[in-house]
């Protein structure tokens, strides 16, 4: 993020553009669901989504199959991330990873304090992560009014959350353990980093055929199946040239940037997002759970993403890029909560079989990433104007000992208040 010269990779252009695109959709996939499951059709449409099919509701084959694509995508992000995205270079990685620290620790524990020792502390870890569609999306609209920084930023801190919540998942929300099928899983995860490392195969039927053995073989251990879809990403041939189209790795992303976004998400939402708004949703909205994972995703993330990345900043840890203000920082912090898809995926497994409990956790999720999302994108929609015209002046300071730009100040000190002002907005 220091160097803007450097332009945005296909890879991430492409996964912008999707993200912000099935952002869209989900909202709408979202407003749809919630239509139809407090008007007459409720009993239908709930009904339809527990329908069975091959020992598996529809709900169970959305939530434990196709999401474990979504996972594969995710894991292949933050594979890319890793080796030639930002988070390949720790300078860059800093200011992201501290940001993702503090949003990842100050939502759980305003949740915890509101429920500690409740049937509801199981939710704890609710409010931890952000959408990265909906994130993405809200900077969408917000067009070149925002730096290309603020959207790596953001993508940045939000892999890094998808990552930790993943973990979580696997440790925490694993109900009865089978050791026998999770070793099996692992033998097979195992054979395919051999399969990658040893003999170098760049075909993706093995991977692929691997993968589905070992998402049946997670589903009977107890872990989540869509752990399966993580582990699978690490073990794809990856190239560490940027956009390099011969990488297994970068095909199957690519292949699947259009059906996560536009078919698996707004599945997922049309089968998660079915909140019954009875008369009591209300009351419902003053329980410590719903107060915790409230609180927890609009105040929590926005004070932890812009604390703990302030005084990492402050203290020399690492540097806020020069095309960046706190007050864009403030509003990634805001849009940060956006829980939505990865909370309502923990909500389902921290409260299994409470539909009460369920239900009234989607709706708290649902308000708090509104509200989140709203502030964010008014946030920057107002505070960006003037900012912005200012940051744009400090880059051509930045260039202008190698172009004619040079002619505009009498003297390198007179960018020193233009670039000391960007740090001030």
């Amino acid at each position: 993020m220091n160097n803007l010269s450097r332009g945005l990779s296909r890879t991430f252009t492409n996964f912008f553009d999707s993200e912000k695109s099935g952002g869209i959709l989900l909202i709408l996939c979202t407003l749809v669901s919630l239509l139809l499951a407090n008007l007459g059709l409720r009993v239908r449409y709930l009904g339809f989504w527990q329908t069975y099919l091959g020992g598996l509701s529809l709900e169970h084959w959305v939530n434990d199959g196709l999401m474990a694509i979504f996972f594969l995508f995710v894991g292949l992000e933050i594979e890319r991330e890793l080796y030639n995205g930002e988070l390949s270079d720790i300078k860059n990685a800093l200011l992201p990873i501290f940001a993702a620290i503090g949003g990842l620790v100050t939502p759980p524990l305003i949740h915890f304090l509101l429920n500690k020792g409740t049937q509801t502390q199981a939710g704890v870890a609710i409010p931890m992560a952000t959408d990265i569609a909906f994130a993405l999306g809200v900077l969408a609209l917000l067009g070149s009014r925002v730096p290309a920084s603020l959207k790596i930023f953001v993508t940045a801190f939000a892999v890094i959350d998808d990552l930790c919540a993943v973990v979580i998942i696997a440790i925490f929300y694993t109900a009865k353990l089978s050791v026998m099928y999770l070793a099996g899983a692992l033998v097979v995860w195992t054979a395919l980093v051999l399969l990658n490392r040893l003999s170098r195969t760049m075909s993706l039927f093995p991977y692929l055929i691997g993968g589905a053995l070992m998402w049946f073989l997670m589903l009977k251990s107890g872990v989540h199946a869509t752990i399966a879809g993580v582990l699978l990403a690490f073990t794809i041939p990856f190239s560490a040239r940027t956009d390099d189209v011969n990488s297994p790795s970068h095909r199957i992303e690519d292949a699947l940037h259009r059906p996560v976004a536009f078919v698996i998400l707004p599945l997922f939402a049309l089968a998660n997002t079915g909140v019954v708004i009875g008369a009591d949703w209300v009351g419902n909205l003053q329980s410590g759970n719903s107060l915790g994972i409230i609180a927890g995703l609009i105040a929590g993330k926005s004070l932890g993403i812009t604390l703990l990345s302030y005084v990492a900043v402050k203290v020399g840890i690492c540097q806020l890029p020069i095309d960046l203000n706190w007050k864009h920082v403030s509003g990634a912090a805001l849009l940060g909560g956006i829980g939505f898809t990865m909370s309502i995926f923990i909500t389902n497994l921290a409260f299994t079989n409470q539909a009460e409990i369920i239900n009234a956790s989607k709706m708290a999720i649902l308000l708090a990433s509104l509200t989140a999302g709203v502030i964010g994108f008014l946030w920057l929609r107002l505070s960006t104007n003037r900012s912005f015209s200012v940051t744009s002046r400090a880059m051509s300071c930045l260039t202008a000992s190698t172009s004619d730009t040079l002619r505009s100040y009498s003297s390198p000190q007179s960018c020193a208040p233009v670039l000391a002002s960007t740090r001030s907005t």
